[in-house]
């Protein structure tokens, strides 16, 4: 390990959770009857609360470490609506030329989880540096670049993305780097603090009655009749219903539902405070940033633009900051060499869930419970939305069911939620990476 790239005071913690009291958790006491009990206390759980108390339901929300512990803050903070969902746009014209409606409605239910996330920002007033500042994603090669190009129209007019093509001879414009060949400007995305936008949440729910308790894994969940049992450690909470919130955590307490996510790990690095006239010659226009490699790249300035946030796959499973940071230092440095000799301050990772369809789900499992989860890398927006639309639909009133709603939610023969294939896909990827950059 190069000792020279960690600082002194390096941590391997988030970053962001030197603005939040992680570790403190409510204190409230477990009821012994609800209306709703709702596992896990990330972004999903938290606004299904938010949407079921405001709605008159009583909940509890359960979470198994301290809150603010899994990815709803150890995520980046760039914010999307409707864009990485088109990835897989190969299927999305229809056999007369026009948009396929399904993947139509797709499309515009992620658009819409970018409007949910702003209007519960300024509904609740949460200050969590929310920034509308769009995104740039860089064109690996010029085949990437091509296939950009032929989203354009389709994310324009589907997800109002605001988007346009930056040929390479303007790319640095967005960036200071020759690295891309081009990209895609795309108006409708930001980026906010993950961990003030939890902490912002949790005080949310706990305002409009929701009970947060922390520390308290749900152990085994039973039904009779109309009422579900929850044992947890400090006893047991009956409810009327419960909701599966657990995404890239998801374990034992849901075999059915561990076999359907993937859970892959994704690294971050935080720069230490850069010259100030470094820092702002980085990403001119203060988008966020991602690329268009199979093992991927996203990365942004902190809030208050003085250090690079740096995350990506340096490796496809859970390993230390001896192995990810200097991986991910050395990603950075092939986008911006003028960043040689900066140090790293904090490392970190946390798990995103991945689906074998590639999208996210939201439904009802065969035997109750309710769930929403899979959010393949891009949650921030669409978990914060997905999780208020299963409130509502716990809540009943009629309300339109999302394009995502109780579709097929599939697993493959043989696998139990343990991606023991990781490692072997993640050099495929690199692979295929190394070979498309010859080529081009």
């Amino acid at each position: 390990m190069d000792r020279s790239l960690f600082h002194p005071a390096f941590k391997a913690r988030p970053y962001w959770w030197d603005d939040i009291p992680i570790g403190e958790n409510p204190e409230a006491e477990l009821p012994a009857r609800t209306d709703v009990v709702i596992v896990g206390g990330g972004l999903t759980g938290l606004n299904c609360a938010i949407e079921l108390a405001r709605g008159g339901a009583g909940c509890v929300v359960l979470e198994a470490e301290d809150f603010g512990f899994g990815a709803s803050t150890r995520n980046g903070g760039g914010v999307s609506g409707g864009i990485n969902l088109g990835k897989g746009m190969s299927g999305a014209r229809s056999r007369d030329g026009g948009i396929d409606p399904v993947m139509r409605a797709m499309i515009g239910d992620a658009a819409e989880s970018f409007a949910h996330i702003e209007t519960v920002i300024a509904r609740e007033q949460i200050d969590c540096c929310w920034e509308r500042s769009g995104r740039f994603v860089g064109a690996f090669t010029p085949k990437h670049y091509d296939g950009l190009a032929a989203r354009l129209d389709l994310l324009n007019a589907v997800a109002e993305a605001g988007a346009e093509m930056v040929p390479r001879a303007r790319q640095r414009e967005e960036i200071a780097s020759d690295y891309y060949f081009g990209g895609m400007r795309i108006g409708r995305s930001g980026k906010l603090h993950p961990g003030l936008y939890h902490r912002g949440l949790m005080q949310a729910a706990e305002r409009h009655g929701a009970v947060l308790v922390g520390r308290c894994p749900a152990g085994r969940v039973t039904r009779n009749g109309t009422t579900w049992t929850v044992e947890t450690p400090r006893g047991t909470v009956a409810a009327r219903e419960v909701m599966i919130a657990t995404n890239g955590y998801t374990g034992d307490l849901t075999p059915d539902l561990k076999r359907r996510v993937i859970p892959l790990a994704s690294h971050i690095i935080a720069t230490e405070p850069l010259d100030p006239g470094l820092a702002r010659s980085l990403i001119p226009r203060g988008r966020t940033l991602s690329d268009t490699k199979r093992v991927l790249c996203y990365y942004r300035m902190s809030p208050d633009g003085t250090r690079v946030i740096f995350g990506g796959r340096a490796r496809f499973t859970e390993v230390g900051p001896a192995v990810s940071a200097p991986a991910l230092h050395a990603m950075m440095l092939e986008r911006w060499p003028q960043l040689k000799g900066v140090r790293i301050t904090h490392a970190w990772s946390g798990n995103t869930a991945f689906t074998f369809d590639h999208l996210p789900h939201i439904g009802v499992t065969a035997k109750g419970l309710h769930y929403a989860m899979g959010c393949n890398g891009s949650g921030v927006a669409m978990l914060s939305y997905l999780g208020a639309q299963a409130g509502r639909t716990i809540l009943g009133g009629g309300n339109r069911l999302t394009a995502f709603d109780g579709r097929d939610f599939p697993t493959r023969p043989l696998y139990t939620g343990r991606p023991w294939f990781l490692p072997a896909i993640g050099s495929w990827y690199r692979f295929r990476d190394w070979l498309d950059r010859r080529v081009a």
